[in-house]
């Protein structure tokens, strides 16, 4: 089969790499994502000036792409400069806007492709356990009004969003699927209190606490009572975009790594002539083409139905997590001490391969979930 991305997609790619490798090296990015911002303003409206958020879309809302393979060349590039700016949650709010949202709210998606707005998920919950349909925040109605009352913990880059996509129970018991509804919450709304932390990979993110925020009827994402849906759709979208930019970091790591068995030498010869070591490194270079084959059919099944989309999915992720954990702990073994090391960039990407199976679900969490959908084909 081919494989090849269309020239638009090469296009987009080469252009983001170009804009990376010149304006975000690895100097600038630590910097950035070590900050008390935990991402840069500035940075995020000149990488908006490319059409990168627009790629995430279709022509209706404003975009230009938002099929699965647009999405994942543009995270794959993310991932290579370990980008850390709001792209994910951009992606997520923005197609749950594009599919649920009223006129008024999905014109907001043009505010997000220009890089004038920066949104977060709010969704996960201290004991959710990453299922999406546990949620115990909870929105009463009040004549045309709505007050929500909760706490969502790990909300990325919070503490710089404008705007809040916040799901809350409206009726039914804290596991039912119905009765989800979702929320568009201004950061700044009174009852909204934001607690930040630094992530270990760089960047930022937040426990939300939501003490009677009241909300106008327009505030409403969907119809009520029905965001499981909307959210399951979201967040398909944002794991393949996880296990895209995993691809990337795990090249990067791979080519450095490459690069120290050339260069490095012992007993007077370059240690990558040690037979060991190149079956260790020719063992990482057949899972890293296993991940790759993992992200491209999760690019081509997001767009499929049902249980065959969430099924791929799932068994993306879960290998992306295995791998990438695998990855970030050879590529470090085969550096030796120097792979742990703050100025080494491979630290950074081996930290970032971690975290990524721990967001949105981990590999234990994946592979149950690939199971449950499997009973049901």
């Amino acid at each position: 089969m081919h494989f090849q991305h269309t020239e638009d997609r090469r296009m987009l790619a080469d252009s983001l790499d170009r804009f990376i490798s010149e304006q975000y090296g690895i100097e600038a990015r630590n910097q950035i994502a070590y900050s008390d911002q935990g991402f840069s303003r500035d940075m995020w409206q000149r990488f908006c000036e490319l059409g990168i958020v627009g790629a995430f879309f279709d022509e209706t809302v404003g975009g230009f792409g938002g099929r699965g393979f647009d999405i994942a060349v543009v995270f794959e590039a993310l991932g290579r400069g370990l980008v850390v700016e709001p792209f994910l949650d951009a992606l997520m709010v923005g197609r749950a806007l594009a599919v649920s949202g009223n006129d008024k709210q999905r014109e907001m998606i043009a505010q997000l492709i220009e890089g004038a707005r920066v949104v977060a998920l709010a969704h996960d919950e201290p004991a959710s356990r990453y299922e999406s349909t546990r949620v115990t925040a909870r929105a009463q109605r009040h004549g045309d009004r709505w007050k929500i009352d909760g706490v969502k913990g790990l909300v990325q880059q919070a503490e710089g969003a404008d705007l809040l996509l916040v799901s809350a129970r409206t009726s039914g018991a804290d596991n039912d699927r119905d009765g989800i509804s979702l929320f568009l919450v201004p950061r700044d709304a009174p009852g909204v209190s934001v607690r930040g932390h630094q992530r270990v990979d760089g960047g930022r993110a937040a426990e939300v606490v939501l003490d009677t925020v009241t909300l106008g009827a327009d505030a409403l994402v969907g119809a009520e009572g029905k965001g499981a849906e909307t959210l399951e759709h979201a967040i398909g979208y944002g794991l393949l975009a996880l296990v895209s930019e995993a691809v990337g970091a795990m090249e990067v790591a791979k080519a450095h790594t490459l690069e120290y068995l050339r260069t490095r030498e012992q007993f007077g010869v370059k240690i990558g002539t040690f037979q060991a070591l190149q079956h260790r490194m020719a063992d990482l270079l057949l899972d890293i083409e296993q991940a790759r084959s993992a992200a491209i059919n999760a690019a081509a099944a997001v767009d499929a139905p049902g249980v065959e989309r969430e099924r791929s999915l799932s068994a993306a992720k879960y290998s992306i997590g295995q791998i990438g954990t695998r990855v970030a702990e050879e590529a470090i073994q085969l550096h030796g001490g120097i792979g742990m090391t703050w100025e080494l960039p491979l630290a950074h990407y081996a930290k970032r391969l971690v975290m990524i199976d721990h967001q949105i679900g981990d590999s234990d969490h994946h592979l149950t979930r690939y199971i449950g959908f499997g009973k049901q084909v």
